[in-house]
């Protein structure tokens, strides 16, 4: 059965496009939680222009993702932690901290699953990885310090 996209479906396709599925995928699961409606030419022409400001907002998201990366790139975060015996940390810096950090420090949001961040429990510099957007990612140092 051929469907209409209404919105965004991961694995399938973004609004506008007519997609082909199964017929029940589409009456039990697409239809009711409205998510795709059937590709008569109204809703064609309806949804060309829902289409059309999808894209507007994908090139958008990935020029703020660019200028992010730009701010991003080689930026340095410092953290101080209390530390016990042998430069082990009493509390671990992890990705919300640098989250956290960065929206204080360039006032972007980024949330903290896109950082690939394991904790850091030990004193020194590492280098961590941002998923800013699906092709765009940036490297930036943590450095975790004693507290004085």
């Amino acid at each position: 059965m051929k469907v209409l996209l209404v919105k965004e479906v991961p694995g399938l396709g973004t609004p506008g496009e007519v997609v082909e599925v199964r017929d029940g995928f589409a009456r039990n699961y697409l239809f009711p939680r409205k998510l795709a409606v059937p590709p008569t030419p109204h809703e064609l022409s309806r949804y060309e222009k829902l289409r059309a400001r999808y894209e507007a907002e994908i090139s958008d998201r990935r020029s703020k993702a660019q200028a992010l990366a730009q701010k991003l790139q080689d930026a340095e975060f410092l953290f101080t932690r209390r530390v016990h015996d042998k430069n082990k940390l009493y509390a671990a810096v992890r990705a919300h901290d640098l989250a956290q950090a960065i929206a204080e420090k360039f006032g972007e949001e980024i949330p903290a699953d896109h950082i690939k961040l394991e904790p850091i429990h030990e004193l020194g510099t590492y280098p961590v990885e941002i998923q800013l957007y699906e092709d765009i990612k940036v490297t930036v140092r943590v450095r975790v310090e004693p507290a004085a």
